[in-house]
């Protein structure tokens, strides 16, 4: 017994009239549903458009079914399938009722046209229509090859469509309903409801009576109903508006070739995503998904400028600097697919018209020579939902680097260089030095490569560290939480003194962010590495970077 189904029939059994919409697609439907209308309308019209094909039994039975199959199966109101004149005769229609009402329809519609049918609203065309003994047969038919009598029959004729006034569409209504149709559509394109109204008054049937609105379109459903009709269709709405927004779209993007020109008029991607069910499929992810397969997005921070490379960086940042036939940014890109994160956000600021880069969205920190890195990194707040992979946007690193810090099982997670005593660092900037729980300085006996170790302490002036922060920081779920909180703490008591390291908590970077998650007591993990990324920050680096 089909759930919809039931329903369905239990919905016929309650006041208030009925009001289905159209939907020729999936996502169509989702959108129905989410407005609220209590049934779809599987319209042979609309779906025949979809394909760019006319309403006249081109499209099989077959494909109409599997349009309305795919439509039931992602909403959860009740289906009602358009199916023209059944696709033939009665023994058509057995087959056609079959497979309907196993593939979770709720209901469908047969009308009295001829096979081949026309549109009923299609001028110019001859109107003929099969006789209504052979169509209550058809009726009786689908009755009986129904498996459950949830399952809603319902008889319409094309008798006013096809001009042959009242007393014909009466007489065909009641050998319909007589012949056990659970409803009976009595179909008009007259754009004066009159001739309907009457009808429905002098309407002395129990079976309850069907409209479609789509020419008389000024009557709205409350006053179909108190006329006496139960179940009220709009149609062909959804598809009419979408050719008309389409048309428009691609007009504009044809004239002007450029994409932005139409975005006041399409909706943003995140409207999709909400309707196509990503937020619930990212939850569905987390929940039964292991670790490593959880979704990573990364924040690479590039808005800083670049004094110490001189020329080489007046019209561009560190970022956008050629080493071995790719930008920086494109090693970065190519390291983060290969370790399969494909969600990508850089935070531009200085010469951030130069930042471009295939596959990555784009933040600006337009404050960029007033603030530091962690304001930057706040910038692109909107990315910090999930698993979250931070770099510098002036490192090269080993792919292999990255697919070790994505192992740690850490809530804010660190890369930790423990190379530092082997290559003392050179330059006009200093590092950002790290003391780590276990490994004494200059004593590097106790390096697990790719180990967790717990961070103590870090920043430019730490007393015996033992490694280097390698500008990589991954954030879990939680750890996203924990460092947001930590930043609006510590926003709501900023006095615009300095903050760890840094003169004030506008000008603060991540190193002194972390140093304050750890004094609140969340502990920072050290992913231990030895070697195998490097720092762009002066011209010696630079040369050394396309050497290796």
């Amino acid at each position: 017994m089909s759930a919809s189904a039931r329903k369905l029939r239990d919905r016929l059994k309650q006041p208030g009239p009925i009001i289905a919409v159209g939907a020729f697609s999936p996502l169509a439907a989702v959108l129905a549903e989410e407005a609220g209308f209590e049934a779809i309308w599987a319209s042979g019209f609309e779906i025949s458009a979809s394909n760019a094909v006319p309403d006249a039994n081109i499209l099989t039975m077959a494909e109409q079914l599997d349009a309305a199959k795919r439509v039931a199966r992602r909403v959860n109101i009740p289906v009602i399938a358009d199916c023209d004149n059944g696709f033939g005769n009665a023994i058509n229609v057995i087959r056609t009722v079959q497979d309907y009402e196993a593939d979770g329809i709720a209901g469908m519609c047969f009308e009295d046209n001829i096979f081949p049918k026309r549109c009923s609203f299609y001028a110019g065309v001859k109107r003929e229509l099969v006789s209504p003994e052979e169509h209550a047969g058809k009726i009786k038919a689908a009755l009986e090859a129904r498996r459950s009598q949830d399952f809603v029959i319902i008889a319409r004729t094309e008798a006013y469509i096809a001009g042959w006034g009242m007393d014909e569409a009466r007489r065909r209504a009641e050998i319909y309903a007589d012949a056990g149709a659970d409803m009976v559509l009595v179909h008009s394109k007259n754009p004066d409801f009159t001739e309907l109204k009457e009808f429905a008054q002098s309407w002395d049937r129990d079976t309850p009576l069907v409209t479609v609105p789509t020419i008389y379109n000024h009557v709205s459903a409350d006053e179909l109903h108190e006329a006496g009709f139960k179940l009220v269709i709009f149609a062909n709405h959804a598809l009419r508006s979408s050719l008309r927004a389409m048309r428009s779209t691609y007009q504009k993007l044809a004239e002007t070739r450029r994409c932005g020109d139409v975005e006041p008029d399409i909706c943003k991607l995140t409207e999709v995503y909400e309707v196509i069910g990503v937020p619930q499929m990212r939850s569905d992810e987390k929940r039964y998904m292991p670790a490593g397969g959880e979704p990573v997005q990364c924040v690479i921070l590039a808005a800083g400028d670049s004094k110490h490379l001189g020329e080489l960086t007046a019209d561009k940042p560190k970022a956008m600097l050629e080493v071995r036939g790719k930008t920086i940014l494109q090693h970065q890109v190519a390291a983060l697919n290969a370790c399969g994160i494909k969600e990508i956000a850089v935070v531009r600021g200085y010469q951030k018209d130069a930042v471009r880069c295939a596959g990555v969205r784009t933040y600006d920190n337009d404050e960029w020579e007033s603030q530091g890195e962690l304001l930057s990194l706040l910038t692109a707040k909107n990315e910090l939902k999930g698993r979250t992979v931070v770099l510098y946007g002036d490192i090269l690193f080993d792919p292999s680097i990255l697919q070790k810090l994505l192992k740690s099982e850490g809530d804010v997670a660190i890369a930790v260089d423990h190379a530092i005593n082997d290559q003392p660092h050179e330059g006009p900037s200093a590092p950002d030095l790290v003391r780590t729980k276990h490994g004494a300085s200059g004593d590097n006996s106790r390096f697990v490569p790719g180990a967790d170790d717990e961070v103590l302490a870090l920043g430019q002036q730490v007393e015996g560290a033992n490694g280097e922060f390698a500008g990589m920081l991954m954030l879990s779920h939680e750890g996203v939480s924990r460092f947001l909180d930590a930043y609006n703490a510590a926003s709501e008591a900023d006095q615009g003194g300095a903050f760890h390291e840094a003169p004030s908590l506008a000008k603060a970077s991540l190193t002194d962010m972390l140093q304050d998650l750890i004094d609140r007591g969340t502990k920072v993990s050290g992913v231990s590495i030895y070697k195998g990324w490097s720092e762009v920050d002066t011209f010696e680096d630079y040369r050394r970077a396309w050497k290796a």
